[in-house]
């Protein structure tokens, strides 16, 4: 598979963990370079270890998964942005939502972000393809364009505050019902 086509499939892969990382970087919760080294790491990890799942596991699972799929991104999606709209409006003197680069929060957005990889692993086994290369560029594609979103989420955050979480909030629920309409498509 020649390196263009590879960056392609992985700048496509990576769009939904860049628009989860401006949503993120709006909180204050993701500012420093340790919350951004978690996610960062996280969703390019988990974008490079789904196609290797898709394509060892191949047939076997994705029948199995082909029609949840999309309810579970659109569920994990749909209940972390509802947890960051609500904490956006509830205000800074209450308990605000779990840090999204750390523990459960952060494992349920890097599988939401990474799921159609399944199926790009998958595709890849039945063209014949090896995985590991492709699997190794988009998870390093994936890792940057997070951290790109990040300083940017943050950029905007800091000037337009809750605002911009309640946007970051809607457009991860928005990322969940895309995910659903295209495969309902």
């Amino acid at each position: 598979m020649p390196f263009i086509d590879v960056f392609l499939l992985a700048l496509s892969m990576a769009m939904d963990a860049f628009a989860v990382c401006l949503a993120a970087g709006t909180l204050e919760e993701t500012q420093g370079p340790r919350p951004a080294f978690r996610l960062s790491f996280h969703f390019g990890l988990f974008q490079f270890i789904m196609p290797v799942i898709g394509w060892l596991v191949g047939a076997a699972i994705e029948p199995a998964i082909r029609n949840y799929a999309h309810w579970i991104a659109l569920g994990l999606l749909v209940f972390v942005g509802g947890r960051m709209i609500h904490s956006a409006l509830r205000g800074k003197d209450e308990e605000r939502i779990n840090d999204p680069s750390r523990g459960w929060t952060l494992v349920l957005l890097s599988i939401a972000v990474s799921i159609d990889a399944l199926a790009v692993g998958l595709s890849l086994g039945v063209l014949g393809v090896q995985v590991w290369y492709p699997a190794i560029v988009i998870g390093v594609v994936t890792s940057a364009l997070s951290l790109v979103g990040l300083r940017i989420g943050s950029n905007l955050g800091n000037r337009f505050g809750k605002l911009v979480e309640i946007a970051g909030g809607l457009v991860l629920i928005g990322i969940g019902l895309r995910i659903l309409i295209q495969h309902l498509m």
